[in-house]
């Protein structure tokens, strides 16, 4: 694995357990409890940095801290915006950062819910290229572009390509590049030591485990492009709710912990399902001889929790995921309780209709195993 730009100073489990705290005060709480304000007491000039409860919160100001903390480890030249949801987070970056005439190169094998965004870009008179996550094939469509997109491992397929390569490309053309992070965290995955402008993520994923909170955000270094995030944000209102904020804080305590665990988990599982004949197209970026592994290695520390492969058919997919126990039958990833599905059901994605799309949680590895491939042959009997 990748040991890019190691972070002097503490380890990842000590920094996750105390990224974004406050100083101590006596008889205060560690970790502040969160704050429900609509608005402040302000008199006189409207100075300071709680004004009003769509602009800022204390809340969001220590979490947004401690992501920063967790993204760029001892640079404090990083700025982040918390937001409502992934979603918020990527077209907060999409339609500040793109104008009418502009050229916008996507993944076409992301998430896919981008090709909306693409499609209402478009009705703008934003140009949309899109080219597949492997094989750095987004360097084919980058001239005159003003944003690449990188979406790396891609979701649903896990594709990875070079990010450090398709930054220094995407520069020397004077194109900026935003990194999709979700399945990787900061714990795995740094873009902007990689080169990338913006690090953007959904938080509701593995950065926060517990599949209890919608949350995204957007991390980077140039204020100016910094600004235009934040004033999309302001004008939309794509903000988080400060319980939200604050449970998201609390559970980053644990990302190490269960990053650990959910990692091993995954290639526990692909391990197992690659020595099973009715499975095909296993893919898991820590496989020594998946195609991605190579280039996965030079960039990341981890590789996710999440493990796609497919299944004759449809209905063997569907006897595959209900014959499971500690398994749950859902969408979304990256929590602590594994989760599967088949991922056609929801249309947009180019996969077979037999195509699963895998969770690792933090059950003991050998249970989770045990029940993938008792699952398997009561859905082959």
């Amino acid at each position: 694995m990748s040991t890019e730009n190691p972070a002097s100073g503490p380890g990842e489990g000590t920094r996750a357990v105390r990224a974004g705290l406050p100083e101590p005060v006596k008889h205060e709480p560690t970790l502040p409890g969160p704050v429900f304000a609509a608005h402040y007491h302000l008199p006189g000039e409207p100075t300071g940095p709680y004004a009003y409860g769509r602009d800022q919160n204390p809340t969001w100001t220590l979490l947004e801290r401690a992501i920063g903390e967790l993204e760029a480890p001892g640079q404090d030249d990083v700025e982040t915006v918390a937001f409502a949801s992934g979603m918020a987070a990527i077209s907060a970056v999409l339609f500040s950062q793109v104008r009418s005439g502009d050229v916008l190169v996507l993944p076409s094998d992301g998430y896919n819910v981008l090709p909306l965004a693409g499609e209402q870009l478009r009705s703008y008179g934003v140009e949309v290229r899109s080219a597949p996550t492997g094989g750095d094939a987004q360097l084919d469509a980058l001239d005159g572009a003003r944003l690449l997109w990188i979406e790396t491992p891609s979701n649903p397929g896990l594709d990875v390509c070079d990010v450090r390569r398709l930054s220094e490309a995407a520069r020397a053309r004077g194109c900026l590049v935003a990194v999709d992070n979700t399945l990787a965290t900061p714990l795995g995955q740094r873009p902007l030591a990689l080169g990338a402008d913006f690090a953007v993520a959904s938080g509701t994923k593995q950065l926060t485990g517990h599949g209890d909170v919608l949350l995204g955000y957007v991390a980077g270094r140039d204020p100016a492009l910094m600004a235009g995030v934040r004033r999309w944000r302001k004008i939309v209102g794509a903000i988080p709710g400060p319980m939200e904020a604050w449970l998201a804080h609390r559970s980053l305590a644990t990302l190490q912990l269960r990053a650990e665990r959910q990692n091993v988990n995954a290639l526990a599982v692909a391990e197992a399902l690659k020595g099973r004949p009715e499975v095909t197209g296993v893919r898991y970026p820590g496989l020594p001889d998946d195609p991605s592994h190579k280039i996965a290695s030079q960039q990341m520390r981890r590789y996710g929790c999440v493990v796609s492969f497919a299944l004759p058919t449809r209905a063997r997919a569907d006897r595959f995921l209900d014959a499971l126990r500690l398994v749950d039958d859902a969408t979304s990833f990256g929590g602590v309780r594994s989760t599967a599905e088949r991922r056609g059901r929801w249309g947009g994605d180019a996969v077979p209709e037999g195509f699963i799309r895998f969770s690792a949680g933090a059950e003991d590895t050998d249970d989770l195993v045990a029940d993938v491939l008792r699952a398997l042959a009561v859905a082959t009997d």
